[in-house]
């Protein structure tokens, strides 16, 4: 037996208050102090306060932790409590962000931080409203020019203000459950410091459409071992910024109006859940050339070489309006900068005549309501969809009635809870290519600091069992053992096969079973099953086999063909007269070319080819 160690971390608190306000004489001031207990700038019409309470957190002799217990602790010396407050008079805005910064001393022997969690709370009439699952202390690379936070410290939060109000909050860090302190000598210690940095909302922050939430849709978020109620009402759900998408669930009939009328923080079982959904705000991208010649996206924050096609970069993505179409050439010399003709609103965001804010996309591969039947649920319209992980996908299944099951789901009646007011149907090509594109700007895995490198690419699915979620725990095309390596839900390793890194992404999209999704060459319909092409909005039309004029004698910009075509060595192939419909995805094809989220292939849309499909809700505007 091991002996308990005592005296293994000691966790310190210190803090200081930075706030950089520019008000409305457009006069910049800069204000930092250490050991007050109240800290004040005023500029023009803006007050902004910063106080701490007495309390800190100071843990000697910490032993890890759950996050179970570390999120309700309440001991004195446990948590830390602050208070930011405004007082604004006029049309004004402030943006802030709370964040820490380890300042643990060099003197002493130190843990590393990447076994620290840190977890923010708000302090409301009702209890504690969470801000951030627990996270383990991890620098931003990058600073934030909307709130002046700089370069090297760990966000926590991101709001702003444009009324006088006050909001407290409360701190909590504790030792990662998964650090072995045996052999480590003991007494090791770290310390933060709590900065809250500000600036006059005159630009304001990056900002997405808002969710548009359905009347049977929960948000949702991860609290690191369930998924919880979240508040709708709020944007506090979501954090694009940190490649935290928004995710929301659907739910039983039987337990729906439990979960509706239940209050944030409540576990939403996976038993109850039937569909995940993950929102794509509505942008416009661009991508950029290091060479002038090879369009592979920007070196940027996250590649330390330069792109290529099999290590592509950053494509460029800014959120936009609802009233934003750009129409520019989608690419530019990084050298140049990129200029306002270089952008373009992807047509995904285009559903028929509608201008959509975003679109909800299904989060896992379809399962359907009897995943233990033969493929999941074979070649019929009989069962329902669903959206689950750890469970068998839907296969063997033809275009036609995937498209039929798609449909369905919003009819008079569903069990889903779905109003008449949004459009439920099978995932476009288009629409595969936002997500796509989504992954590979900073605000999806690519700009995830947990990866580096090979690892930026999105991990594959080598199920052969075709379990939905898996990951093989690397982007590798080696054909080598088989099964569900590790599930959805294990940080990095799981995670790494989302197109976030992290477990708000969307899964299946490397590797799993080969997808259909409507796009097709010249309303050819062959083995699909339909008699007639169904109305133009739901499926993308190539009208040659030419990737280069196969939009109506043109680049298909937007839809993930000659665009990245063989980025992260994807296999690319795409449809003809003879093999008309699309497919996405892919399973291992070569250990030269394989499975990726920029995979696409072809085929003649019939069943028994092992082809799944996707779901897509497109909210009426």
């Amino acid at each position: 037996m091991f002996k308990k160690k005592e005296n293994i971390v000691i966790i310190v608190l210190l803090v200081i208050m930075v706030i950089a306000i520019i008000g409305v004489s457009w006069a910049a001031f800069n204000y930092s102090g250490l050991g007050t207990k109240v800290n004040t700038i005023t500029t023009g019409s803006i007050t902004m306060t910063y106080t701490e309470t007495s309390n800190t957190i100071s843990l000697t002799g910490a032993l890890p932790t759950t996050d179970k217990t570390g999120k309700t602790r309440l001991n004195q010396g446990e948590y830390f409590d602050f208070t930011v407050s405004s007082n604004i008079t006029g049309d004004t805005n402030i943006n802030y962000e709370i964040s820490a910064k380890d300042v643990t001393d060099s003197g002493v022997r130190k843990i590393d931080g990447s076994n620290i969690k840190l977890y923010l709370t708000r302090l409301t009439d009702d209890g504690e409203e969470e801000l951030m699952t627990p996270e383990v202390y991890n620098e931003e690379i990058s600073s934030n020019s909307y709130t002046g936070r700089p370069a090297g410290e760990m966000s926590l939060y991101t709001s702003s203000m444009n009324s006088s109000e006050s909001n407290n909050y409360r701190l909590r860090m504790w030792v990662d459950e998964d650090y072995n302190p045996q052999g480590d000598g003991g007494n090791l210690e770290f310390s933060v410091r709590i900065n809250v940095y500000g600036l006059d909302g005159a630009v304001a922050p990056v900002q997405i459409n808002e969710p548009e939430l359905d009347s049977g849709m929960i948000a949702v978020r991860y609290d690191g071992s369930n998924w919880v109620k979240a508040d709708g009402s709020t944007n506090n759900w979501y954090n694009y910024d940190k490649q935290e998408w928004a995710n929301a669930v659907t739910v039983s009939s039987s337990t729906r109006d439990t979960y509706k009328n239940a209050s944030v923080g409540t576990v939403v079982s996976m038993d109850d859940i039937e569909t995940m959904w993950v929102w794509i705000p509505r942008y416009s991208y661009t991508i950029g050339s290091e060479d002038g010649t090879n369009y592979y996206g920007k070196q940027g924050d996250y590649l330390s070489s330069s792109p290529t096609q099999a290590l592509p970069g950053e494509i460029d993505v800014k959120f936009v309006s609802t009233s934003t179409k750009d129409r520019g050439t989608a690419k530019y010399l990084v050298s140049s900068g990129i200029e306002d003709n270089s952008w373009y609103t992807p047509d995904a965001f285009t559903f028929g005549d509608e201008e959509l804010s975003g679109i909800w996309v299904g989060k896992f591969e379809t399962s359907s309501s009897n995943p233990s039947a033969e493929n999941g649920g074979d070649n019929t319209t009989s069962l329902d969809a669903m959206i689950k992980p750890n469970v068998t996908s839907w296969r063997n299944i033809n275009v036609s009635n995937a498209f039929a099951v798609a449909q369905k789901m919003n009819d008079s009646g569903n069990r889903y809870g779905f109003s008449s007011s949004t459009d439920t149907h099978m995932m476009k090509n288009s629409e595969w290519a936002i997500v796509a594109y989504l992954s590979q700007s900073k605000y999806g895995k690519l700009g995830n600091d947990n990866f580096s490198g090979a690892n930026k690419e999105v991990y594959q699915n080598k199920s052969d069992s075709y379990i939905t979620g898996c990951s093989y725990g690397s982007p590798s095309n080696a054909n080598t053992d088989y099964g569900c390596q590790y599930t959805y839900d294990v940080n990095v390793s799981g995670t790494g096969a989302s197109t976030t890194g992290n477990i708000y992404g969307v899964y299946d999209m490397s590797g799993g079973s080969w997808e259909y999704v409507m796009a097709n060459y010249n309303d050819v319909i062959s083995e699909s099953g339909f008699l007639t092409m169904p109305e133009s909005k739901y499926y993308d039309k190539y009208i040659t086999s030419d990737v280069n004029t196969a939009c109506n004698g043109s680049i298909c910009l937007s839809h993930g063909l000659s665009e990245t075509a063989g980025w992260y060595n994807d296999y690319h192939n795409t449809v003809n007269e003879t093999y008309s419909w699309l497919l996405r995805g892919g399973i291992y094809y070569s250990s030269s070319s394989g499975a990726g989220v920029f995979n696409f292939g072809q085929h003649i849309g019939v069943s028994g080819s092992n082809g799944s499909f996707r779901l897509v809700m497109s909210p009426s505007p």
